[in-house]
This record gives structure tokens, C-alpha cells and sequence, in this order.
């Protein structure tokens, strides 16, 4: 397990950037020189015990993280928490794990399969979160997932890593409201997550949150490589609630739009 928060999200950014090639252009045309706060980063598991969300939670509550937010997407069968540190500038982090009971026993199985070739040592390692994956699989069991689950077929082409990271509006020097940093992004050519509209929720629900589309990269399975979608980055501007401090949790609906960012465009 880590014992430094900054050298962990170091190693999840380094990792993710290699996966979505696009997020360290969005990164320098938003920066302008400037740091990026980092808003949330986000997580996917399955619900098996040996790889669960509770598993991947260990290493962010083993450095000051606590759970703080419980979440339900029935129609994608996934259940979530998000997580936020004492430090209120480190980044929470959002854990989402697939209900597989809910699903067929082909997909079952397949996913069985695959948790059962992730060594126990591994899960609590330091790299564990952005270890990738730990499984054998051929291009034709990933398209079987995929026609059931777009997010069990995601976590078995990628594994353990970052699924996004996503920037602050509320702090990012020189934007004002998620509109403009989305008209910045267009016009440098980066496509937008358009699924319920380019913005998710709004200033009611006291969340904002846009977000590019995944890149598609080269990935190898057994028997090929195949171009699919990786990572994508997303945009978020939160609200102040009624004593002043900022909103800090997630909304559900809106979530549930921003996983279709991984979406196959």
C-alpha cells in the first residue's frame, strides 16, 4: 500500500496518460502554464470478493481517504462509492463496481475466469491501482462482454487504472463556466461526450460535468490487436450548497451519462 498520496496519483497519471494520449494536449491547452487541480479520479472493479470495490478502496483509506457517498446505476448494474481525504485539495475518487450476479452465466463465467488468474499478492501491492491487466483474453471474449456489458468489457481490456481523471473548473485560471472550457476544447478539435446533452447535471444539483470521448488505442489480446476505446478526461464545476462550502458529492444521473464516455463512438 502507498503511504504518499502525491506519489500515487503521480504514478496513476503517468500511467493514464499513456492510455489516453489526448489528455496531456487537453491538459497544456487548459493549463496555460498554470497547475491543474485535479476534481475526482474514477475507478472500475467487478464485484467479485477478491477484486471488489472494497479491495481497491483499502488503498486510498490506508492513505486518509474515507468513504463518503453510496450510488446506484441500475440500468448499467453497477454499483459505487466515492471517497474524499482530509486534505480537501487532494483529489476524491470515485469506485464503481459491476454487479455480475445481474448478469448472464456466459458473462459470469468469462468474468470468473479472469479474476481467478489475478494473484491475491497483487491486490494489495503498491502499483495494484494502476497495474493494468492481470488476465489473458482474446479479442473474441472481449466483443462477447461487450455486446452484454460495455463496462465489463472495458475492465477486461484494461484492467486495474485510472478509467479518467478530471479537472476543476473551480480552479482553472481564466474559465468561468463548464461552456467555455467545452467551446476551448471544440475548437482545438476534442470531441465531447454529447449522451444527455455536452453539460450533465447543473448549478440545482450543484454539480457540472462535461467530458471528452475516449481515445482509441492499439490494444494487444491474445490473438490480436484491435483499436478500442481507452480514457477519456472530464470537466467538473461545483456549486457552493446552502452554509457556502462547496457541493462535494456526485449525482447519480449525471454519472450515469459520463460512463458513456468509453462508449465506441
Amino acid at each position: 500500500m502507498h503511504t504518499d498520496v502525491n506519489k500515487l496519483f503521480a504514478s496513476l497519471w503517468e500511467d493514464y496518460v499513456e492510455m489516453t494520449p489526448s489528455a496531456a494536449k487537453v491538459h497544456q491547452l487548459l493549463a496555460k502554464g498554470d497547475d491543474i487541480i485535479n476534481d475526482h479520479i474514477a475507478l472500475r472493479t467487478f464485484n467479485i470478493d477478491k477484486v471488489n470495490l472494497s479491495v481497491l478502496a483499502k488503498h486510498f483509506e490506508s492513505i486518509g481517504y474515507v468513504a463518503c457517498g453510496d450510488y446506484h446505476f441500475e440500468a448499467k448494474k453497477l454499483k459505487a462509492k466515492h471517497f474524499e481525504h482530509s486534505d480537501p485539495t487532494q483529489p476524491k475518487v470515485f469506485i464503481s463496481e459491476l454487479m455480475v450476479e445481474a448478469f448472464s452465466p456466459e458473462l459470469q463465467s468469462t468474468i470468473k475466469g479472469l479474476v481467478d488468474q489475478v494473484e491475491v499478492a497483487a491486490t494489495t501491492a503498491d502499483n495494484f491501482l494502476y497495474s493494468g491487466r492481470h488476465w489473458e483474453l482474446d479479442s473474441s471474449t472481449y466483443e462477447a462482454l461487450l455486446a452484454e456489458s460495455e463496462y465489463a468489457a472495458w475492465v477486461a481490456a484494461f484492467g486495474y487504472r485510472a478509467n479518467h481523471f478530471t479537472v476543476s473548473i473551480n480552479h482553472l485560471p481564466g474559465y468561468h463556466t463548464i461552456v467555455e472550457v467545452n467551446d476551448a476544447l471544440k475548437q482545438a478539435g476534442f470531441v465531447l461526450n454529447s449522451v444527455g446533452g455536452e453539460v450533465k447535471g447543473s448549478a440545482e444539483v450543484l454539480l457540472e460535468q462535461s467530458s471528452t470521448m475516449a481515445d482509441k488505442i492499439d490494444v494487444a489480446f491474445k490473438d490480436t490487436v484491435k483499436r478500442i476505446p481507452s480514457c477519456f478526461y472530464e470537466f467538473a464545476l461545483r456549486y457552493p450548497k446552502a452554509d457556502g462550502e462547496l457541493y462535494t458529492g456526485f449525482v447519480a444521473a449525471s454519472a450515469d451519462k459520463i460512463f458513456e464516455s468509453t462508449n465506441a463512438m
